[in-house]
């Protein structure tokens, strides 16, 4: 009789290639899948998966781990999501290449850009990299609960490069693009995955500045793109407004995509300032695979949008005079003071001159006809009647007092949803559309970033309860929303070892009890270097998760075992196949 190190035992098995799901044995020998069908008793450890559905693990190709997976072996919160592989440095944000004088540029970058503390940043970073390699080799000497893949970010590329003339965003001259495209070559040969970069003017430094990438050239690009051909590996990732004064934005970077010769994803999402302008972005997406150009859409299974409360890092009343004095205090103190009628009337007085949405002088009024109580278990898709202004209109008091009552609900730890993408008619059905496409593949989940503001780690999650089980219209079958955060994803970036249930893959797989699958509220908790805040998301239903065929995660709680490792660069298929 075979034996194995690990048996999942009678669950439903998604392969995560579009099949129907089928019950059957898994057993795990040596970190892969070994045999798929029945497998006689006693052959090793077991998990039962009765009752169950069974799926590759999720692989999560945009996240901002780059600076968390320095000091922390817990990819948290992705790794309650059953995400086994998350790829970092997205959005043209990290920290290699980097000369020591540049250390605090790119903190100031990520933390303006990725609202991660710099507080948290500047103590939890050591800094023992200059190179992309040598920033690789320091990821090789750690353990984590999930596989991590880093890529190249044009933002430190440049200020490495050009120094102060990249932060100026100025031209890079002939010798700036040899030098760049140098760099990145020797980075993906060394085992990064590829090469992101923002064109995006939301993209700022904490002093307020443009991301240094954001006026990048198309000769620039175009070098860049080359170091990929070099290679003959590595993708490459795009964010941008794709705005009129952009020009064709989208045939440029088509051009440069061409360039490579190598895969390729961009950003979409439905911008509330031009609701309809994601679909002519799809199309040119799909009809570039006539030019031969391997193109996807990432995106996101809900809104998008801030997290307002009263420990986030915007809020109704953070701007306030009153508030300001009391919102270091621990939070049962915060919520004591609020609860005096005097301080009340203060505070709802002052919001009228100081604004919630942005800091300082940028901040800006909220429109509570976009913002909605986040709920307790979380709704995503609310309908209009639950906005904070129609609440406010039935009950008869302000928009203010509406949301100065609500905060205070769950001891203070609720929380108020602010869409500011993918809901600009009250209704996911846009979202319908884009997961729907062949070219689309699920993204912009953000883990380890945006830690005072957003929760989107926990995309797969609700992808799977959502649009695959609770939502009363437009459900998808289960088979087609796995494959989109499995094999799509893991190939997309050229992960060919994961991603599937196939004898010979590599076993990272999830245990998941569909029917308690759900979401928890995001909480703050204070685990960051400095004592820095983040939100945190998680879930339940989990029954297993698993990497390289070790259970990291045993019904949602960690088992202590670390088997993740760094990826370094395109992963053949074991099978010698392409998906």
């Amino acid at each position: 009789m075979q034996e194995f190190d690990l048996v999942i035992r009678g669950g439903e098995i998604h392969d995560g290639l579009g099949s129907p799901g089928r019950r059957a044995d898994i057993g795990i020998l040596d970190g892969r899948i070994h045999t798929i069908g029945g497998i006689a008793p006693d052959a090793g450890r077991e998990i039962d998966a009765g009752g169950c559905i069974v799926t590759p693990g999720f692989v999560d190709i945009h996240t901002h781990y780059d600076g968390q997976a320095t000091w922390e072996d817990r990819l948290w919160p992705s790794s309650f999501h059953g995400v086994t592989t998350v790829v970092m440095g997205n959005c043209g944000v990290g920290f290699a290449p980097v000369r020591p004088a540049d250390q605090a540029r790119l903190i100031e970058v990520m933390e303006g850009i990725e609202d991660i503390p710099g507080s948290a940043l500047h103590e939890g970073l050591s800094w023992n990299w200059e190179s992309f390699p040598d920033y690789l080799d320091a990821l090789e000497a750690k353990a984590f609960d999930a596989d991590v893949a880093a890529q190249v970010p044009h933002a430190a590329l440049r200020l490495y490069v050009m120094g102060e003339r990249g932060a100026r965003l100025e031209p890079a001259t002939k010798d700036d693009i040899e030098e760049m495209r140098r760099i990145v070559t020797e980075a993906i040969r060394a085992g990064a995955l590829g090469f992101t970069t923002s064109r995006t003017r939301n993209h700022r430094t904490a002093a307020g500045d443009p991301t240094p990438s954001l006026r990048a050239e198309e000769s620039e690009l175009t070098g860049i793109a080359h170091a990929l051909a070099d290679a003959g590996s590595g993708v490459m990732q795009f964010i941008s407004d794709f705005a009129s004064r952009q020009g064709d934005e989208f045939g440029m970077l088509s051009r440069v995509v061409k360039a490579s010769g190598r895969p390729a994803s961009i950003s979409l999402a439905q911008a509330h300032a031009r609701p309809d302008g994601w679909k002519a972005l799809l199309e040119r997406i799909e009809a570039s695979k006539a030019d031969g150009l391997d193109m996807r859409a990432q995106v996101a299974p809900r809104p998008i949008g801030v997290m307002l409360g009263l420990q986030t890092t915007y809020g109704p009343f953070q701007n306030c005079p009153s508030f300001k004095e009391i919102a270091d205090r621990p939070l049962p103190g915060i919520v004591a003071i609020m609860k005096d009628k005097a301080f009340r009337h203060r505070l709802l007085e002052e919001e009228r001159a100081w604004p919630g949405f942005g800091l300082g002088a940028t901040a800006v009024p909220i429109d509570y006809r976009g913002v909605f109580p986040l709920g307790k278990p979380p709704d995503y898709e609310p309908a209009p009647e639950k906005s904070i202004a129609a609440i406010a209109r039935r009950l008869g008091i302000t928009e203010a007092e509406a949301a100065y009552d609500l905060l205070l609900e769950d001891d203070g730890k609720a929380l108020l949803l602010m869409p500011f993408a993918n809901f600009a008619q009250g209704t996911l059905e846009p979202v319908r559309q884009m997961l729907s496409h062949e070219r689309s593949i699920l993204g912009l989940g953000d883990g380890g970033a945006h830690v005072g503001i957003i929760s989107d780690a926990s995309f797969p999650t609700y992808l799977l309860s959502h649009w695959g089980r609770d939502r009363a219209e437009g459900r998808f079958d289960l088979p087609f929303l796995i494959r989109k955060m499995t094999s799509m994803t893991a190939a997309a970036v050229g992960l060919h070892d994961r991603g599937t249930l196939e004898p010979g893959m590599k076993a990272d797989i999830n245990v998941i009890d569909l029917d308690a699958l759900g979401l928890g509220v995001p909480e703050i908790v204070r685990d960051l270097p400095a004592g820095g805040k983040r939100l945190v998301q998680r879930s339940t239903g989990y029954r297993a998760s698993i990497v390289s065929g070790v259970p990291t995660y045993l019904e949602g709680e960690a088992t202590g075992a670390l088997p993740g490792r760094l990826v370094r660069g395109e992963q053949r298929d074991p099978r010698h196949r392409r998906h």
